[in-house]
């Protein structure tokens, strides 16, 4: 069952969905919630010419979080805006920190804005779940899809969350490598 914006507005209220800063009036559509652009993002470093590099996930001893430091960097995104070029690949990151207790008995789904998909824009390739239990910032898998250049800002509303109600409590919440990720 999806959450109407009565419901998320009350399981906020209830601290059954936990968002700082609270989201303000235009947040809220029929069925979701919209979050915004932090100011920081972490671009992946092109390799040097003639250096081929591959990464290799399903290898043993594979850490995310190593290859995330060795092949990205900072990127600031300020209100005057960050130019993400066609076919650029960013990762991004909510302003909003959400919080969703195992025993609320919801989970979530980021999407995209229609707004910004139609120009090109995907904040997320795969990974839209949020499991109950998540405690953190989302971090948003930003890429242009489209031919032209688009300025990205940060506090611009970037996507939206639509919360679901699961069946039943989880035996175990969200324990996951992203569970307390931060935006540093």
């Amino acid at each position: 069952m999806i959450l109407t914006d009565r419901e998320i507005q009350s399981a906020i209220q209830t601290q059954q969905i936990r968002i700082d800063p609270s989201p303000d009036a235009a947040a809220y559509s029929s069925t979701s919630l919209d979050l915004t652009l932090a100011g920081k993002a972490r671009s992946w470093k092109a390799p040097i010419g003639g250096v081929q590099i591959a990464i290799d996930p399903g290898s043993d001893g594979f850490k995310f979080s190593e290859v995330y430091q060795t092949y990205t960097t900072d990127v600031d995104v300020p209100t005057s805006g960050y130019l993400l070029e066609p076919q650029a690949f960013l990762l991004g990151w909510t302003q909003e920190h959400v919080s969703l207790p195992s025993h609320s008995r919801l989970a979530a789904r980021v999407e995209g804005k229609s707004s910004l998909a139609r120009l090109g824009l995907g904040v997320h390739i795969t990974a839209p779940t949020i499991h109950a239990g998540f405690d953190a910032p989302l971090q948003l898998e930003i890429v242009n899809h489209g031919a032209i250049p688009i300025r990205l800002r940060s506090g611009m509303r970037i996507c939206q969350l639509i919360f679901e109600q699961t069946f039943g409590t989880p035996a175990k919440g969200y324990a996951g490598q992203f569970k307390t990720q931060s935006s540093g």
